[in-house]
């Protein structure tokens, strides 16, 4: 066989062997890397070059090398999970470099960090001053988690004292053209519903680049076509208002009657309404 022919074999092996060795690994592997994971990536890399090039009849070893390095690999996670000192050990432990809005610099010196590397994070974190930091903490891949003061906190609807529905996962029920059938199956839908949604705008399926659907059951979709605007679903605003409207009615007529029971019905349903439109309110209103 031509050297040349043996290398293009020995590489395609080699490619085909590292993937499916680094699928076996995990996503840790291809996500932030530990200290053990850059070391072990680093090493399959080299030993799955030294397969593809090295021509002469040891390349079997560079094979073997591999797949112990997958078993160290495996071990060293297996203790990781099993012992806290293992994980302190191999992975380091995460350090403090920010407490109370003070830079603690003992810290940002054993982790050989900078003042200007500290900084560059923070502004990763869309945080330009440090006093308004309760903790920055460097975790074991290298990552800088930051938590701001109560005060510096973006305010919540649980701040409010506001509920909120709950929100659950959008779905894709159209991808490049294609209905998703699985998709629509867990939201409980049919294809007929999402025809029907799709000809309130216009619209057929062979448009739409993607079509989603969130847990609310409101369509929106992106068109090939990009110069299209879209109007947005009126349904639930539209709801909302002609609700509102019936509030505001029932309130009139108990104003405008003089017949005390009528009056007290209208009350009593115009009280009714306006806590259903209270629970309501964040499913139905923009």
């Amino acid at each position: 066989m031509p050297e040349w022919l043996e290398v293009i074999i020995r590489t395609l092996f080699a490619v085909v062997m590292l993937f499916l060795l680094t699928k076996l690994l995990g996503k840790r592997q291809v996500s932030q890397l530990s200290f053990f994971e850059y070391i072990t990536g680093i090493t399959l890399g080299s030993i799955a070059a030294y397969v593809s090039l090295d021509t002469d009849k040891t390349w079997h070893l560079g094979v073997i090398a591999l797949a112990v390095w997958v078993a160290c690999s495996f071990s060293i996670e297996w203790l990781q999970i099993k012992s806290k000192k293992a994980r302190d050990f191999i992975d380091f432990k995460s350090t403090v470099l920010i407490k109370d809005g003070k830079i603690l610099e003992e810290n940002m010196k054993k982790e050989k960090l900078s003042t200007d590397e500290l900084l560059e994070e923070l502004r990763k974190k869309d945080v330009f001053k440090v006093a308004d930091v309760e903790f920055a903490i460097m975790e074991s891949d290298g990552a800088i988690n930051v938590l701001l003061t109560r005060e510096n906190q973006p305010l919540t609807p649980k701040h409010l004292g506001i509920k909120v529905a709950p929100e659950q996962e959008t779905q894709a029920v159209i991808m490049d053209g294609k209905i998703l059938d699985e998709p629509l199956d867990t939201l409980n839908l049919s294809r007929g519903w999402l025809n029907g949604e799709l000809e309130k705008q216009g619209l057929t399926v062979e448009n739409v680049f993607l079509g989603q659907v969130d847990s609310y059951g409101e369509l929106t979709v992106d068109l090939y076509a990009d110069s299209v605007q879209l109007q947005p679903p009126q349904d639930k605003p539209q709801l909302y208002a002609l609700l509102k409207k019936c509030e505001a009615d029932l309130e009139l007529f108990s104003l405008s009657t003089k017949n005390q029971d009528a009056k007290q019905l209208y009350e009593d349903c115009s009280g009714k309404l306006q806590k259903l439109l209270q629970s309501l309110k964040p499913f139905i209103q923009n």
